[in-house]
């Protein structure tokens, strides 16, 4: 047992002339063992029991460990913008309610922003996130019409409001952006992707398709719009989140439950590889594991929308560790 003399973490006890590795760890500041004869490393972090998850401290040791930020950077006057599937516009509606006035909202908007779903609801997906940062500061947008509201009007992409947008981006000091799914429809000529699904008397089977975005495809999303904000507004602060209302339905012949899983685990696996490699200029919000992993009985009856108490929770947790003093609480 080479290693039994440098690795101070491993108990030895002998029996029956072998030495028995014990792996000594602290949890919950009590001394635990467990027997191992597998080499454990130097960051090994256990599964917590129902107990141990549900003490107090159980959230920040085994939710949010490794993904705090050294120090809160939002205050009530922080530019903030938050973007993405509708837990984005769950997000916007806490902070606006507890008088963070830097929030951008349909409240605070006026002419300037025309719709909600361009800075709440309606982004869903990774792709249309990138059309939205590429069409503000890079003038660059789909030549399909990819981009509908709630009511499956087109939203309009004029020059005035491309050059507002641009300047309420460049003066943002945080962006909040909520990753929703990676089920996406497109126009198979130009291979742009709809924000949404298609409007039914626009659909054109000929024309449109549906298919479920890559891994490495999402990455290259999520990439490219770390590199428009880092060019273009190069202090600001990025916080990714991944939503965790699932599919209302899929467009798999798969059950609905199933797609789903695969759908956040595709945008979740892109989401932890971006950060490994920007690890200084991103953020990641573990609301999706709060949901899943923590509360108990999240969603209200059509098993979908998280239940108020549980975005209140989330949401309170956000604002103790990233806003200054803890306002808000």
């Amino acid at each position: 047992m080479g290693y039994k003399d440098h690795i101070s973490k491993f108990d030895y006890v002998t029996a029956s002339r072998q030495w028995i590795a014990r792996y000594k760890y602290m949890l919950r500041g009590k001394l635990k063992y467990m027997p191992t004869t597998w080499f454990r490393g130097k960051n090994t972090n256990f599964l917590p029991n129902k107990n141990d998850l549900y003490e107090v401290g159980g959230l920040e040791e085994f939710i949010f460990k490794g993904w705090l930020p050294d120090e809160p950077f939002i205050d009530k006057d922080t530019r903030i913008v938050a973007i993405g599937s509708c837990f984005a516009a769950e997000i916007s509606k806490y902070l606006i309610e507890n008088n963070f006035t830097g929030i951008l909202s349909k409240k605070s908007s006026g002419e300037l922003f025309k719709f909600p779903e361009g800075f709440g609801e309606g982004v869903n997906n990774t792709f249309a996130v990138r059309q939205l940062f590429e069409w503000a500061w890079i003038n660059q947008h789909p030549t399909t019409e990819t981009w509908h509201r709630k009511d499956q009007t087109v939203i309009e992409r004029n020059e005035k409001f491309q050059k507002e947008t641009a300047t309420r981006f460049k003066d943002t000091e945080v962006f909040i952006i909520t990753l929703g799914l990676s089920e996406v429809w497109y126009d198979k000529e130009t291979k742009d992707v709809f924000w949404r699904a298609i409007p039914l008397d626009q659909f054109d089977e000929n024309k449109h398709a549906f298919r479920v975005s890559t891994v490495e495809e999402n990455k290259n999303n999520i990439q490219a719009i770390i590199d428009l904000i880092t060019t273009h507004s190069p202090t600001a602060k990025v916080i990714f989140t991944l939503s965790p209302v699932p599919l209302l339905a899929t467009f798999r012949p798969i059950s609905c439950i199933t797609a789903n899983s695969v759908s956040k685990s595709i945008l979740r696996v892109a989401i932890d590889e971006i950060a490994r490699d920007n690890s200084d200029k991103i953020y990641y919000w573990p609301s999706y594991e709060m949901v899943k992993e923590y509360a108990q009985n999240p969603y209200t009856d059509d098993n979908r929308h998280v239940k108020k108490s549980i975005t209140q929770e989330i949401m309170d947790n956000f604002v103790k560790y990233y806003t200054t003093n803890n306002i808000g609480l």
